[in-house]
């Protein structure tokens, strides 16, 4: 693969698995970050501080084949409040135009945009499946990616831009899963609030595979759900992780408790769901290594 890949976010948990596997296919990785660290990536990296704003660093993406963005900040990693829910619409939105601004200035714009969001941007659902021609929910997640997408609509015309809908990326390094082990390893985990709502996980192993099969697919463009053919409510979810651990799985967590430890938190990412379905991805031919959540578990765990 004699490409050239640059991508926002690619010290995190997803960033990292991403720029390992192009470098494994021999492509150019070059990896946009906020800290400089020379000796300990085996990418090369360039700083960059995004404001919203494009700044020198904005030669590394002239010519690029892609740009993957995956910055931001984490949305599970405070309290939601007031403060802790800007700087995640901020940094999303700062990153995503800062990437916009450089594709305009550059001389040669790189062909693709693969900018993140999330299965979140359709808001609680029930038990209805949705696709990518479903239309935006109304809560705080839904509102974060509908204006992360917004950001990126802002290049088109300039790139072929992809939003990337990730649902929960199951691994044991990182992500939403190592979160809900401790329960489970001490006899006590089990299903949140009623159990019912739907979870669209999918294995890392496939959310990395379907973003390369994405760079090299120019057709598909707009939305593309990354998440995997059978989600799981939180019931099957919470039996299918204490299997794969070897632990009991019927102990609930009540929804007021999870509500007053975690406040809109535990509603925005526990408490409901979205019974997503990657249509594009199946539509457009991507075979799924992982398609039933027991499966992954296994693997992960084995």
């Amino acid at each position: 693969m004699n490409v050239r890949i640059v991508i926002a976010g690619g010290t995190g948990f997803l960033g990292k698995a991403l720029a390992g596997a192009l470098a494994g296919q021999g492509a150019d990785v070059v990896v946009l970050t906020r800290r400089e660290t020379p000796g300990t990536s085996p990418y090369r990296l360039v700083t960059w501080t995004p404001d919203g704003s494009a700044g020198e660093w904005a030669s590394a993406i002239d010519g690029a084949d892609a740009v993957v963005n995956l910055a931001g900040v984490s949305i599970a990693g405070a309290r939601w409040t007031a403060a802790h829910k800007q700087r995640v619409l901020d940094s999303r939105v700062n990153a995503t135009r800062s990437l916009v601004a450089a594709i305009r200035l550059v001389k040669t714009p790189p062909r693709a945009l693969l900018n993140g969001s999330a299965i979140g941007y359709y808001g609680p659902r029930d038990d209805r499946p949705v696709t990518e021609s479903d239309p935006p929910g109304s809560d705080f997640l839904a509102s974060v990616c509908v204006a992360w997408e917004r950001e990126a609509a802002a290049a088109a015309g300039l790139t072929r831009l992809v939003a990337l809908r990730t649902g929960l990326v199951l691994e044991k390094d990182g992500g939403g899963l190592p979160e809900m082990l401790l329960p489970f390893r001490i006899g006590a985990g089990g299903p949140v609030g009623s159990g019912r709502q739907y979870w669209p996980w999918i294995h890392r192993d496939d959310w990395v595979a379907i973003v390369l099969w994405l760079l090299r697919t120019p057709a598909i463009a707009g939305p593309v759900n990354l998440s995997a053919p059978n989600p799981v409510t939180n019931r099957e979810f919470a039996r299918a992780l204490g299997a794969a651990m070897h632990r009991p799985s019927f102990m609930p967590a009540p929804a007021f408790a999870l509500r007053i430890l975690l406040g809109e938190m535990a509603e925005g990412l526990l408490l409901s769901g979205q019974r997503a379905i990657p249509r594009k991805a199946l539509d457009g031919g991507f075979s799924f290594r992982y398609t039933r959540v027991d499966e992954a578990l296994m693997a992960i765990f084995r």
